[in-house]
């Protein structure tokens, strides 16, 4: 369903990573990859992440929405550019937890954008909040 690599980091706290392919329809009227599907990089790098470390069953059990985004736009993206998407988890409290993304040229390693987006684990059976527990936070940090 997803193409990804790992890599790690320079502070040895693992990320995940996605290649992305950008497409014609990504592209606004500036020749630019299109602020709005940089957002849907962010949620598809995340996701990606998600289905890389839990097993169907773990998934059967929880869902995860996303309840904010921050992004920081630094550099423009191309139709020809080549994007490596990193995601990693951040800080979590209760049922709420912060993933970190950044979107990066695959050939000079320049970030092109970072975000930070906080995700709600939803009990997948009846789609309320719930604590994240050991089983999820073993996945994730």
């Amino acid at each position: 369903m997803f193409e990804y690599i790992y890599v790690m980091s320079f502070l040895t706290a693992e990320k995940f990573a996605y290649k992305i392919k950008i497409e014609k329809t990504d592209i606004d009227e500036y020749c630019h990859v299109n602020n709005v599907v940089y957002l849907r990089w962010v949620q598809e790098v995340s996701t990606a992440h998600w289905y890389h470390v839990a097993s169907p069953e773990l998934r059967s059990l929880y869902a995860m929405v996303i309840i904010r985004h921050e992004i920081d736009y630094l550099c423009p993206a191309t139709l020809s550019d080549e994007i490596i998407a990193y995601s990693w988890a951040g800080e979590h409290k209760g049922a709420k937890f912060e993933r970190n993304v950044q979107l990066c040229h695959a050939h000079s390693g320049k970030i092109i954008a970072e975000a930070k987006t906080t995700w709600c684990l939803l009990d997948a059976k009846n789609l309320r909040p719930k604590r994240i527990e050991q089983d999820v936070l073993a996945l994730l940090y």
